[in-house]
């Protein structure tokens, strides 16, 4: 098992009044990690700490500080194997997925690292005997509050940002994955001088206590409903919010595209890391011209899917992070069929121990539907016929999220038309997943505000300061 300890004003195993948590191997059930549980009084003392050694820390000269970066990239690297093996008996994830997510992360570090010191100011046209500039500067102390279903990139970017900034950090892993933030704070640890890194552990109250504190910044991925209190919270302190949040992406299959690549890219978007992302395909809507061949062979592919714990090699669809969560999938699942939906494969709770749910295709949905009206955040895939083109994305546009979407269409018109007139802040043409490195989305609607990736959440970490300065007058 393993045992987490807090990192508060550079000493580790601080705190850890409030009791303890203990999460289980979602695929056995057995325990994995015991984490103590920060009082009220220990976080209120960690961002004092933190708030003491971030005027040094924002004193470091920058390529400092993309130094130290670049040593813990070193440290993550060189531990991939062992931070993948603790998000798998975390939350379930397959080996080979969450080894990809720790190189994800890596090379995240890498790239703050880079243009970190590269990101500056700009001088203004103003009197001839003066000069005017915007100079950036760190805003303080960011409190970063992190995700269980990908808990090693989204640390890494939220983190490596905020740090190579020149901002002190305090960091509250989810309660799902303490472990993995406990490994991945020791490990940057090792980079940094004493204080610069806060490492907090607890439950949602933890949280709350965190987002309530005289911080700079509260940077936040995961639920909507978790997203809005921390927005409330930022305006009673007067913290910048920075909140990437939930998500109900569609997808739209175009009538002229090849039905079983279609069914392929729609596999992957829906079933990856068991549907547990926050840009995972949520709804389906697809041409009738192509409906019956693409719900065939999407079928198919969810029957094919290997399920089985996320150490297994062979794994490829490993269990929902708990039952709880399982329980909430199979309820938008079972409401959804009481509402005149078909299973077309999978839909049943599986025996044995565990939180396993196999993949699932759903055909005859409605907009009315909660597996499409709401975030599922399972391997879910909610199939709705369309008779155009403009009614999938009229339909699609249709959600209280604006996070992502993706469109299959050989048609450059269509693509053309669906990069301008979604409401989300990705669109992606032709591919569930991939990009360019440092693209950076701002999220709408309930699924966020502000830049949570690329060069731009540099500056969503900083504060522009207008400095003017004229020489003393003549004779002083």
């Amino acid at each position: 098992m393993y045992e987490v300890q807090q990192l508060i004003d550079g000493v580790w195993g601080a705190g850890g009044a409030g009791g303890e948590l203990v999460v289980h191997d979602p695929a056995d059930g057995t325990p994995v990690s015991r984490a103590p549980v920060a009082t009220a009084a220990e976080v209120a003392h960690a961002v004092a700490a933190a708030g003491k050694a971030a005027p040094g820390w924002a004193a470091t000269p920058a390529a400092d500080r993309a130094e130290a970066l670049h040593r813990a990239a070193d440290a993550l690297e060189a531990a991939a194997d062992e931070l993948a093996a603790v998000q798998t008996a975390e939350m379930g994830r397959p080996l080979e997925s969450a080894r990809a997510g720790v190189v994800a992360g890596v090379g995240t570090l890498r790239q703050y690292a880079e243009i970190g010191p590269l990101r500056g100011g700009r001088t203004l046209a103003g009197g001839v005997d003066a000069i005017d500039l915007m100079v950036p500067q760190p805003r303080g102390v960011v409190a970063v509050l992190t995700p269980w279903n990908d808990p090693v990139a989204v640390a890494c970017g939220l983190l490596g940002a905020a740090l190579v900034s020149g901002n002190a950090v305090v960091h509250k892993p989810s309660e799902r994955t303490p472990a993995t933030g406990w490994l991945l704070a020791r490990l940057l640890d090792t980079a940094l001088p004493p204080g610069v890194l806060t490492l907090l552990t607890g439950g949602a109250e933890t949280g709350a206590t965190l987002a309530d504190q005289q911080v700079d910044v509260v940077a936040h991925v995961g639920a909507t409903a978790t997203g809005r209190s921390i927005a409330a919270a930022c305006a009673r302190t007067g913290a910048k919010a920075l909140l990437e949040n939930g998500g109900s992406d569609p997808l739209i299959v175009d009538g002229d595209v090849d039905p079983e690549w279609a069914a392929g890219q729609a596999a992957l978007g829906a079933f990856a890391n068991s549907g547990q992302l926050c840009v995972a395909v949520e709804r389906i809507y697809v041409h009738a011209q192509v409906a019956g061949a693409f719900v065939a062979a999407l079928t198919r592919r969810a029957d094919a899917l290997r399920m089985g714990p996320g150490r297994d090699p062979g794994t490829e669809l490993g269990p929902l992070v708990d039952r709880r969560l399982r329980d909430h999938v199979h309820g938008q699942v079972q409401a959804a069929v009481a509402d005149g939906a078909r299973i077309e494969t999978g839909g049943r709770i599986p025996d044995g121990p565990g939180s396993f749910y196999p993949a699932t295709v759903l055909t005859g949905c409605t907009d009315e539907m909660a597996v499409l009206r709401e975030e599922t955040f399972g391997p879910v895939a909610p199939v709705v016929t369309v008779d155009s083109f403009d009614e999938a994305l009229s339909r699609a546009s249709r959600s209280p999220y604006g996070l992502a979407a993706t469109v299959l269409t050989g048609s450059m018109t269509h693509a053309q038309r669906a990069c301008r007139d979604l409401p989300v802040g990705t669109v992606k043409i032709n591919a569930v997943f991939g990009g360019a490195p440092g693209g950076a989305a701002q999220p709408r609607r309930g699924s966020g505000q502000g830049f949570g990736y690329g060069p731009e959440l540099l500056d969503e970490l900083t504060a522009m300061k207008v400095v003017h300065l004229e020489a003393p007058p003549p004779g002083w």
